[in-house]
Protein backbone atom coordinates (compact mmCIF):
# COMPACT_ATOMS: atom_id res chain seq x y z
CA UNK A 1 0.00 0.00 0.00
CA UNK A 2 1.31 3.50 -0.82
CA UNK A 3 2.21 5.59 2.22
CA UNK A 4 3.97 8.93 2.48
CA UNK A 5 7.24 9.35 4.30
CA UNK A 6 6.45 9.94 7.99
CA UNK A 7 6.07 13.45 9.36
CA UNK A 8 5.89 13.79 13.13
CA UNK A 9 5.82 9.99 13.14
CA UNK A 10 2.64 9.82 11.03
CA UNK A 11 2.30 8.39 7.54
CA UNK A 12 -0.49 9.29 5.12
CA UNK A 13 -2.03 6.56 3.03
CA UNK A 14 -2.91 7.69 -0.49
CA UNK A 15 -4.17 6.36 -3.79
CA UNK A 16 -2.90 7.59 -7.14
CA UNK A 17 -4.23 7.05 -10.65
CA UNK A 18 -3.59 8.43 -14.14
CA UNK A 19 -0.99 10.90 -15.40
CA UNK A 20 -0.99 14.49 -16.54
CA UNK A 21 -2.39 17.54 -14.76
CA UNK A 22 -2.10 16.98 -11.00
CA UNK A 23 -5.38 16.86 -9.06
CA UNK A 24 -5.61 16.38 -5.30
CA UNK A 25 -8.87 15.26 -3.64
CA UNK A 26 -9.10 15.65 0.16
CA UNK A 27 -11.96 13.98 2.02
CA UNK A 28 -14.19 15.13 4.86
CA UNK A 29 -15.28 13.89 8.28
CA UNK A 30 -16.35 11.17 8.76
CA UNK A 31 -14.56 9.86 5.73
CA UNK A 32 -11.47 8.97 3.76
CA UNK A 33 -10.40 8.61 0.12
CA UNK A 34 -13.45 6.39 -0.54
CA UNK A 35 -15.64 9.51 -0.62
CA UNK A 36 -14.24 10.24 -4.09
CA UNK A 37 -14.68 6.71 -5.42
CA UNK A 38 -17.46 7.92 -7.74
CA UNK A 39 -15.54 11.00 -8.90
CA UNK A 40 -12.13 9.59 -9.84
CA UNK A 41 -13.32 7.31 -12.70
CA UNK A 42 -15.04 10.31 -14.31
CA UNK A 43 -11.90 12.47 -14.48
CA UNK A 44 -10.22 10.68 -17.39
CA UNK A 45 -6.72 9.37 -17.93
CA UNK A 46 -5.05 12.74 -18.53
CA UNK A 47 -5.02 13.70 -14.85
CA UNK A 48 -2.66 12.58 -12.11
CA UNK A 49 -5.12 12.10 -9.25
CA UNK A 50 -4.02 11.70 -5.63
CA UNK A 51 -6.56 11.00 -2.88
CA UNK A 52 -4.86 10.95 0.54
CA UNK A 53 -6.30 9.89 3.88
CA UNK A 54 -5.68 12.55 6.52
CA UNK A 55 -4.11 11.59 9.84
CA UNK A 56 -6.62 9.62 11.89
CA UNK A 57 -8.76 8.61 8.93
CA UNK A 58 -8.95 5.61 6.60
CA UNK A 59 -5.67 3.71 6.42
CA UNK A 60 -3.43 6.55 7.59
CA UNK A 61 -1.69 6.36 10.95
CA UNK A 62 -3.86 6.84 14.04
CA UNK A 63 -1.38 7.14 16.91
CA UNK A 64 -2.63 8.52 20.22
CA UNK A 65 0.68 9.10 22.01
CA UNK A 66 3.20 11.89 21.38
CA UNK A 67 0.97 13.30 18.63
CA UNK A 68 2.08 16.94 18.86
CA UNK A 69 -0.09 18.92 16.46
CA UNK A 70 -0.40 16.12 13.88
CA UNK A 71 -4.20 16.05 14.14
CA UNK A 72 -4.65 19.82 14.01
CA UNK A 73 -5.41 21.74 10.83
CA UNK A 74 -1.81 22.94 10.75
CA UNK A 75 -0.45 19.43 11.23
CA UNK A 76 -2.72 17.95 8.58
CA UNK A 77 -1.81 20.70 6.11
CA UNK A 78 1.91 20.21 6.71
CA UNK A 79 1.53 16.48 6.12
CA UNK A 80 -0.34 16.88 2.81
CA UNK A 81 2.20 19.49 1.69
CA UNK A 82 5.00 17.04 2.48
CA UNK A 83 3.22 14.35 0.47
CA UNK A 84 2.76 16.64 -2.54
CA UNK A 85 6.42 17.66 -2.37
CA UNK A 86 7.38 14.00 -2.15
CA UNK A 87 5.33 13.26 -5.28
CA UNK A 88 6.77 16.26 -7.12
CA UNK A 89 3.43 18.05 -7.45
CA UNK A 90 3.06 21.75 -8.21
CA UNK A 91 0.32 23.92 -9.70
CA UNK A 92 -2.25 21.27 -8.86
CA UNK A 93 -6.02 21.54 -8.86
CA UNK A 94 -6.74 21.20 -5.13
CA UNK A 95 -10.17 19.85 -4.23
CA UNK A 96 -11.88 19.21 -0.92
CA UNK A 97 -15.02 19.44 1.16
CA UNK A 98 -15.74 19.47 4.90
CA UNK A 99 -12.36 19.22 6.71
CA UNK A 100 -10.81 18.69 3.28
CA UNK A 101 -12.03 22.13 2.21
CA UNK A 102 -10.30 23.76 5.17
CA UNK A 103 -7.20 21.72 4.34
CA UNK A 104 -6.84 22.62 0.66
CA UNK A 105 -7.63 26.31 1.20
CA UNK A 106 -4.94 26.48 3.88
CA UNK A 107 -2.46 24.69 1.62
CA UNK A 108 -3.12 27.24 -1.11
CA UNK A 109 -2.50 30.11 1.29
CA UNK A 110 0.61 28.58 2.84
CA UNK A 111 2.16 27.22 -0.37
CA UNK A 112 0.72 29.08 -3.38
CA UNK A 113 3.09 27.17 -5.69
CA UNK A 114 1.21 23.95 -5.01
CA UNK A 115 -2.19 25.29 -6.05
CA UNK A 116 -3.11 26.39 -9.55
CA UNK A 117 -6.78 26.59 -8.63
CA UNK A 118 -9.33 24.97 -6.34
CA UNK A 119 -12.68 23.19 -6.36
CA UNK A 120 -14.36 22.99 -2.97
CA UNK A 121 -17.66 22.45 -1.24
CA UNK A 122 -18.41 23.93 2.19
CA UNK A 123 -17.03 24.84 4.59
CA UNK A 124 -16.14 28.17 3.07
CA UNK A 125 -14.94 31.35 4.68
CA UNK A 126 -17.58 33.86 5.77
CA UNK A 127 -19.94 31.98 8.09
CA UNK A 128 -18.87 34.02 11.11
CA UNK A 129 -20.89 34.08 14.31
CA UNK A 130 -23.92 32.56 12.60
CA UNK A 131 -22.31 29.30 13.70
CA UNK A 132 -23.55 30.12 17.23
CA UNK A 133 -27.23 30.28 16.27
CA UNK A 134 -29.41 27.52 17.69
CA UNK A 135 -30.01 25.67 14.41
CA UNK A 136 -26.32 25.69 13.57
CA UNK A 137 -25.23 24.51 17.00
CA UNK A 138 -27.71 21.65 16.80
CA UNK A 139 -26.33 20.65 13.40
CA UNK A 140 -22.74 20.81 14.66
CA UNK A 141 -23.37 18.78 17.82
CA UNK A 142 -20.62 16.36 16.75
CA UNK A 143 -18.07 19.19 16.85
CA UNK A 144 -18.95 19.69 20.50
CA UNK A 145 -19.27 16.03 21.51
CA UNK A 146 -16.00 15.01 19.85
CA UNK A 147 -14.17 17.33 22.25
CA UNK A 148 -15.38 15.29 25.23
CA UNK A 149 -14.40 11.95 26.77
CA UNK A 150 -17.76 10.54 25.66
CA UNK A 151 -15.93 9.49 22.50
CA UNK A 152 -13.58 7.29 24.53
CA UNK A 153 -16.22 6.11 26.99
CA UNK A 154 -19.16 5.37 24.71
CA UNK A 155 -17.97 4.92 21.13
CA UNK A 156 -14.31 4.09 20.61
CA UNK A 157 -13.43 0.42 20.18
CA UNK A 158 -17.10 -0.64 20.13
CA UNK A 159 -17.98 -1.55 16.51
CA UNK A 160 -21.74 -1.29 17.01
CA UNK A 161 -21.40 2.15 18.61
CA UNK A 162 -18.97 3.29 15.91
CA UNK A 163 -21.38 2.15 13.24
CA UNK A 164 -24.28 3.92 14.96
CA UNK A 165 -22.33 7.19 15.27
CA UNK A 166 -21.22 7.07 11.64
CA UNK A 167 -24.71 6.20 10.44
CA UNK A 168 -26.19 9.11 12.39
CA UNK A 169 -23.96 11.56 10.53
CA UNK A 170 -24.41 9.94 7.14
CA UNK A 171 -28.20 9.93 7.45
CA UNK A 172 -28.78 13.27 9.16
CA UNK A 173 -26.53 15.18 6.76
CA UNK A 174 -28.01 13.64 3.61
CA UNK A 175 -31.28 14.21 1.72
CA UNK A 176 -33.71 11.36 1.03
CA UNK A 177 -32.40 9.04 -1.63
CA UNK A 178 -28.72 9.84 -1.01
CA UNK A 179 -26.42 6.86 -1.62
CA UNK A 180 -24.01 8.00 1.13
CA UNK A 181 -25.00 5.32 3.65
CA UNK A 182 -24.73 2.49 1.12
CA UNK A 183 -21.41 3.73 -0.28
CA UNK A 184 -19.63 4.65 2.94
CA UNK A 185 -21.06 3.07 6.10
CA UNK A 186 -19.54 -0.43 5.95
CA UNK A 187 -16.20 0.88 4.73
CA UNK A 188 -15.88 3.60 7.37
CA UNK A 189 -17.02 1.30 10.16
CA UNK A 190 -14.35 -1.24 9.23
CA UNK A 191 -11.61 1.43 9.28
CA UNK A 192 -12.61 3.06 12.57
CA UNK A 193 -13.73 0.26 14.89
CA UNK A 194 -10.46 -0.87 16.51
CA UNK A 195 -9.52 0.72 19.85
CA UNK A 196 -8.20 4.23 19.29
CA UNK A 197 -9.39 4.58 15.70
CA UNK A 198 -12.58 6.53 16.31
CA UNK A 199 -10.79 8.76 18.83
CA UNK A 200 -8.18 9.49 16.18
CA UNK A 201 -10.88 10.51 13.69
CA UNK A 202 -12.37 12.88 16.28
CA UNK A 203 -9.06 14.55 17.13
CA UNK A 204 -9.45 17.23 14.42
CA UNK A 205 -12.22 18.80 16.51
CA UNK A 206 -10.10 19.03 19.66
CA UNK A 207 -7.95 21.79 18.16
CA UNK A 208 -9.61 25.25 18.01
CA UNK A 209 -8.20 26.14 14.59
CA UNK A 210 -10.06 23.30 12.88
CA UNK A 211 -13.17 23.04 14.99
CA UNK A 212 -15.83 24.88 12.94
CA UNK A 213 -17.56 26.41 15.95
CA UNK A 214 -14.45 28.04 17.42
CA UNK A 215 -13.05 28.90 13.98
CA UNK A 216 -16.15 30.71 12.77
CA UNK A 217 -16.96 32.31 16.11
CA UNK A 218 -13.61 34.11 15.89
CA UNK A 219 -13.65 34.81 12.15
CA UNK A 220 -13.09 38.39 10.98
CA UNK A 221 -13.64 39.87 7.52
CA UNK A 222 -10.34 40.53 5.73
CA UNK A 223 -9.33 43.74 4.01
CA UNK A 224 -10.05 43.57 0.24
CA UNK A 225 -6.37 43.07 -0.56
CA UNK A 226 -6.20 40.11 1.84
CA UNK A 227 -9.09 38.12 0.39
CA UNK A 228 -8.40 34.57 -0.84
CA UNK A 229 -7.00 35.22 -4.30
CA UNK A 230 -6.60 31.85 -6.01
CA UNK A 231 -9.23 31.00 -8.60
CA UNK A 232 -11.78 28.83 -6.82
CA UNK A 233 -14.99 27.05 -7.77
CA UNK A 234 -17.40 26.62 -4.87
CA UNK A 235 -19.92 23.79 -5.23
CA UNK A 236 -22.71 24.36 -2.70
CA UNK A 237 -25.21 21.56 -1.98
CA UNK A 238 -28.84 22.62 -1.85
CA UNK A 239 -29.61 20.15 0.97
CA UNK A 240 -26.59 20.39 3.27
CA UNK A 241 -27.79 20.21 6.88
CA UNK A 242 -24.53 21.77 8.08
CA UNK A 243 -24.11 24.60 5.57
CA UNK A 244 -27.40 26.13 4.38
CA UNK A 245 -27.31 27.90 1.04
CA UNK A 246 -28.03 31.30 2.62
CA UNK A 247 -24.55 31.20 4.14
CA UNK A 248 -23.16 31.82 0.66
CA UNK A 249 -24.14 35.50 0.92
CA UNK A 250 -20.74 36.71 2.17
CA UNK A 251 -18.42 34.89 -0.24
CA UNK A 252 -17.47 38.11 -2.03
CA UNK A 253 -16.10 39.50 1.22
CA UNK A 254 -13.61 36.62 1.50
CA UNK A 255 -12.81 35.47 -2.07
CA UNK A 256 -11.64 37.71 -4.89
CA UNK A 257 -11.84 35.20 -7.79
CA UNK A 258 -14.61 32.65 -7.34
CA UNK A 259 -17.50 30.94 -9.12
CA UNK A 260 -20.46 29.63 -7.13
CA UNK A 261 -22.56 26.70 -8.31
CA UNK A 262 -25.48 25.19 -6.39
CA UNK A 263 -25.83 21.41 -6.58
CA UNK A 264 -29.40 20.12 -6.78
CA UNK A 265 -30.63 17.21 -4.65
CA UNK A 266 -27.27 17.08 -2.92
CA UNK A 267 -26.40 16.77 0.75
CA UNK A 268 -23.23 17.26 2.73
CA UNK A 269 -21.49 14.22 1.21
CA UNK A 270 -21.55 15.91 -2.16
CA UNK A 271 -18.84 13.87 -3.94
CA UNK A 272 -20.98 10.79 -3.25
CA UNK A 273 -24.32 12.43 -4.07
CA UNK A 274 -23.20 14.38 -7.15
CA UNK A 275 -19.99 12.91 -8.58
CA UNK A 276 -20.79 14.08 -12.10
CA UNK A 277 -20.97 17.70 -10.94
CA UNK A 278 -17.68 17.42 -9.12
CA UNK A 279 -16.01 15.79 -12.12
CA UNK A 280 -17.42 18.37 -14.54
CA UNK A 281 -15.97 21.30 -12.61
CA UNK A 282 -12.66 19.62 -11.89
CA UNK A 283 -12.35 18.91 -15.62
CA UNK A 284 -12.91 22.61 -16.37
CA UNK A 285 -9.94 23.46 -14.16
CA UNK A 286 -7.84 20.70 -15.73
CA UNK A 287 -8.63 21.98 -19.23
CA UNK A 288 -7.79 25.54 -18.20
CA UNK A 289 -4.44 24.31 -16.88
CA UNK A 290 -3.59 22.72 -20.23
CA UNK A 291 -4.10 25.91 -22.26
Amino acid sequence: MPFSQPIQGFRNYYERTGSGTPVVLVHGNPGDHMEYSRVVPLLGDDVDVVTPDLHGYGKSDKHLEDVGNAYSLTGQVDAVIALLDELGFSNAVLCGYDVGSFTVQTIAMKRPDLARSLVIAPPTLGVGRRILEEKAVNAFLHAIMYKTSLVEDLIDGKPDAVRAALRENLVSWSPPGSPAVDVLLDHLTENHSKPGEFVASAMWFRYPEGNPITFYANETKPAPEDRFSKNITILWPDSDALFPTEWSDTLGDYYSDYDLHFMKNTGHFSPVDSPETWAEHIRKHVEAASK
